[in-house]
């Protein structure tokens, strides 16, 4: 110490060599206040305000000197990322990090952290996008190309068959176990990617899900197809966190929100393309080509990951023993959620159609429901922070009502999806490749909705009025689309799309944008996962309803609008296969009891999307931290 002088002199002589910020922040940066006994650097997007007497950086010869705190303390202020580098963080996706003890050439020898008796701290500052080497050029392009193709996939399997399997019975269930499986284990791959190294668990994810698209793609009955979709559902789940996680590792930080929006982009390109293709494989060989199409088209991103991507230190898996590490993948949780969502799909196909409403056997699935959803939310807060759903944080006020919302917001949509389609088949007489035309206003409303809630908000940092806004035009859109019948004009019926896809659209990913600037970075990815969880879920939960209440509302129909034909003989028959198995006197009574049943999922999604616009109203009427938005993205 006396080489250099007492801590004051050496502080001194620093402010001179430098101007002092004066404890002001750049905009956009958040703060975090930590105690000078343990003091700890959180990620390049935070600010840390270190409390201690004064703080010296001989590598930089900078001293700022400190600002009196409430409790009467002393802090001292510095940007986490300064001209020429930063704090080295040991983080992994926004988990807390700690400093590793780094040799100072202007420090006599001494390194790492060390703490004088005047208050002084000799910190390293090292630039982490110069000590992570991104990939450039053409090497990037191709990774992106395959995270593209990654979402492509798992989009483009969304395909809905009425017709091979002669039916509606089973046709909820198509769509329902995808979004069940999907959700319920998106928080199981989001923290299999924190436990367990990214690479290999990202090839398991592809593999799985190819594995169930070709179970798919060979199935001989309905009920093979669907234990393929539960298959396909799994590694859909792997695939959808994993590629965004990727990105946080592929893409520089400023270019994060450009390629993460990308990828949303193309999930909902891949929408449109998958009843498209469906019709196209269907006119032309057979359906089961919207399966197979996906052992090829995942040869790009397995190739690519397999010898590009080479994980950075960042990326290393979190140390665990093996009992912890599957004791944080929540497999108690788990298997109550999925119970209590297998025994609510089951009770809703059975309802009204194998068994009547007031039977025991459907009580008795509702009930068993109810029971395992106690039993999950139990299991939940006893689990803490190994939970699935982590009750300190869907305690939080806006990720609790996030979370909610999305349930309900995500349920309207693909109840939309679903549905528009077989209205366009069934009552407008159109054949696959035709309706998917006919359903692109409303996916094309909803991706320059998405986008353009992104801008919105990642401009003005104001996320509640794009939420209820959005709610609020889903209502309205689907409330027009409810008046849809065989005589509705082109205009009308690409207007309400087009009301019904901003509104669904815009709002859709809000929750997520909301939740990652709500939590601190070491809650990021299981907050994110979270409401993903829920999203998806949504789907599983209100599709498997609107099929339920379109088959009850037809049965009911039919005898007043055809009385000559057997009710289950209608529910037997595919939508695009109407205009054939029924002679023209049969027809339109056939019709008008199939549009009632498709008015009622309408109905269905108007009130679940108005529920969502209730719970949007609560959450907070604040601006949020724009450049923490900017920079949340892909964090996932």
């Amino acid at each position: 110490m006396d080489s250099k002088g007492t801590p004051e002199t050496q502080s001194a002589k620093g402010a001179e060599a430098m101007p002092r910020p004066a404890n002001r922040l750049r905009p956009g940066m958040r703060t975090s206040t930590i105690g000078a006994e343990e003091l700890s650097v959180f990620s390049p997007l935070e600010v840390t305000q270190i409390t201690a007497l004064d703080f010296v950086f001989p590598s930089r010869r900078v001293s700022w000197r400190q600002s009196v705190l409430s409790d009467g303390g002393l802090s001292a202020q510095f940007p986490a990322r300064t001209p020429k580098g930063q704090l080295r963080p040991d983080s992994y996706l926004g988990h807390q990090s700690r400093l590793e003890p780094l040799h100072d050439p202007d420090s006599d020898g001494q390194s790492g952290l060390s703490r004088h008796s005047g208050g002084e701290a000799d910190l390293e500052f090292l630039d982490l996008e110069d000590e992570q080497e991104y990939p450039t050029g053409a090497k990037l392009f191709i990774m992106i190309a395959a995270l593209v193709f990654s979402i492509f996939l798992i989009a483009l399997d969304m395909a809905t068959i009425t017709d091979e399997f002669k039916g509606l019975q089973d046709v909820a269930w198509y769509g329902a176990v995808f979004f069940m499986t999907a959700g319920g284990f998106q928080s199981t791959w989001g923290k299999t990617y924190k436990f367990f190294p990214l690479k290999i668990a990202f090839l398991t994810a592809i593999f799985i899900f190819e594995v169930g698209s070709l179970i798919c793609g060979v199935a001989p009955s309905s009920t093979v197809f669907i234990i393929g979709r539960a298959i396909a559902g799994i590694g859909a789940a792997g695939v959808g966190s994993g590629s965004y996680t990727m990105v946080a590792f592929i893409a520089k930080p400023k270019s994060r929100a450009a390629y993460t929006g990308l990828l949303g982009a193309v999930y909902g390109v891949a929408s449109v393309l998958g009843p498209l293709l469906g019709g196209v494989f269907s006119g032309a060989t057979t359906w089961r080509w919207c399966f197979y199409i996906n052992l090829p088209i995942g040869a790009l991103p397995v190739g690519t990951i397999v010898f590009l991507f080479h994980p950075p230190k960042a990326a290393k898996p979190q140390e665990a023993t093996l009992k912890e590490k599957l004791l944080q993948m929540d497999p108690l949780g788990t298997s109550f959620m999925m119970g209590a969502i297998i025994t609510y799909l089951i009770a809703v196909n059975y309802g009204g159609q194998t068994y009547p409403w007031s039977s025991s056997m459907v009580i008795g699935l509702l009930v068993g429901s109810g029971l395992l959803a106690i039993a999950f939310g139990l299991c939940e807060f006893w689990q803490d922070e190994r939970a699935i759903v982590i009750p300190r944080l869907i305690g939080k006020r806006e990720i609790g009502l996030s979370a909610f919302f999305s349930i309900m917001q995500s349920g309207a949509f693909y109840c939309m999806i679903y549905y528009l389609p077989i209205y366009f088949q069934a009552i407008r007489g159109s054949d696959p490749i035709m309706s998917g035309v006919q359903n692109l206003p409303f996916i094309l409303a909803a991706m320059l909705g998405a986008l353009s809630a992104g801008i919105f908000i990642s401009r003005t940092g104001m996320s509640t009025i794009v939420m209820v806004g959005g709610a609020g035009l889903g209502v309205l859109g689907s409330g027009l689309c409810y008046t849809l019948d065989r005589n509705t004009s082109t205009g009308a019926w690409v207007g309400y799309q087009i009301v019904a896809g901003l509104g669904l659209g815009g709002a859709m990913q809000i929750p997520v944008i909301v939740c990652q600037v709500s939590v601190e970075l070491v809650d990021l990815s299981s907050a994110t996962a979270m409401i993903l969880c829920f999203q998806t879920l949504g789907g599983a939960i209100w599709l498997s309803a609107a099929q339920s209440a379109f088959v009850n509302r037809m049965l009911l129909a039919v005898p007043n609008t055809a009385p000559g034909v057997d009710p289950m003989r209608v529910v037997a028959t595919g939508a695009g296969q109407l205009h054939k198995a029924f002679r023209e006197d049969e027809l339109a009574g056939v019709l008008a009891a199939y549009l009632d049943g498709i008015k009622i999922a309408f109905v269905l999604s108007c009130a679940i999307v108005g529920a969502a616009f209730v719970l949007g109203l609560f959450l907070p009427w604040r601006r949020h931290d724009t450049a923490a938005i900017q920079n949340s993205a892909g964090a996932a």
